[in-house]
């Protein structure tokens, strides 16, 4: 079972396993549509589209009508459709990528863990890694039997924005953003136009888990440079824009050995929806 990272020579192999579904995660934020059409124009043999807009986030808006972030959780049982409609069952083994060093597919592998799956990994170094390696890409898309995976114990923890709205008041958690520093700091306005971040937040720019060739540092790099945040992950929290690239660092912490963070869904995008909400700028 592949649980955090598979390498591309790995995955290579089982290609044409039944047993595996492989998942394409690539997105960009200022372009939506960029991900589906990079996956048109040529993906890894057999893997299905995995949008981060449509398959791997729930509806902007709480029934009651407040905005809940820019990519909050889909209903649970929404979701798991969404894994049975891409023929994933509960023996299956999954492989996210993308072409952002993680980013994008770190979230759904941090989703299935959600739902109790632990049989998930996300390619180290992505779609620059596989190609690499020399491996080929195809056009021809795939589909799948339905299949019948169930929802089962969590192997992950969240928090809402009231319980991370209590903490900035008590401090017990530490807060970790991982967008880039001068989102952190507020400068900006491009894609955050209310700037700043949560008061007491630390900033781990999740590229700071990153080799210069795009892949994940080693596990015992991770926990000293993390170590120097916090000295507990079951005291931290970790954030981001919209809850998608805070999963880089919780996969980042797995590879550490560092368990127990939480993920805060609504992230930045949520926070700063309530002018009540308080904002600290700069570094």
């Amino acid at each position: 079972m592949q649980t955090t990272l598979i390498t591309a020579a790995t995955l290579a192999q089982h290609l044409a396993d039944p047993n595996w579904v492989i998942l394409d995660c690539r997105h960009d934020l200022l372009m939506p549509q960029a991900g589906r059409e990079g996956f048109a124009i040529g993906h890894i043999q057999n893997a299905q589209f995995a949008g981060i807009d449509d398959d791997l986030s729930g509806p902007k808006g709480a029934p009651d009508g407040v905005f809940k972030g820019r990519h909050p959780l889909p209903d649970r049982a929404a979701f798991i459709e969404t894994l049975r409609h891409w023929g994933i069952n509960d023996d299956t083994q999954v492989v996210a990528y993308d072409a952002h060093g993680g980013m994008y597919a770190a979230r759904l592998w941090w989703m299935l863990r959600w739902i109790g799956h632990p049989a998930v990994a996300v390619l180290d170094g992505g779609m620059a890694a596989w190609q690499a390696e020399g491996l080929p890409l195809v056009t021809p898309t795939v589909g799948r039997a339905r299949g019948h995976i169930t929802e089962r114990p969590t192997l992950t923890s969240s928090v809402t924005v009231a319980e991370v709205l209590d903490n900035v008041s008590h401090g017990r958690k530490q807060v970790i953003d991982a967008r880039a520093p001068d989102r952190f700091r507020g400068e900006n306005e491009t894609i955050d136009p209310v700037g700043g971040h949560i008061p007491g937040a630390k900033n781990r720019f999740f590229k700071d888990n990153l080799q210069a060739d795009g892949r994940f540092k080693p596990g015992s790099q991770l926990k000293q440079e993390f170590g120097q945040l916090f000295s507990n992950p079951a005291h931290a929290i970790m954030q981001c824009g919209s809850g998608v690239t805070a999963c880089h660092n919780l996969l980042a912490l797995e590879l550490a050995g560092l368990h127990g963070a939480a993920l805060y869904p609504g992230s930045w995008s949520e926070w700063c929806s309530d002018p009540a909400r308080p904002v600290a700028t700069g570094a």
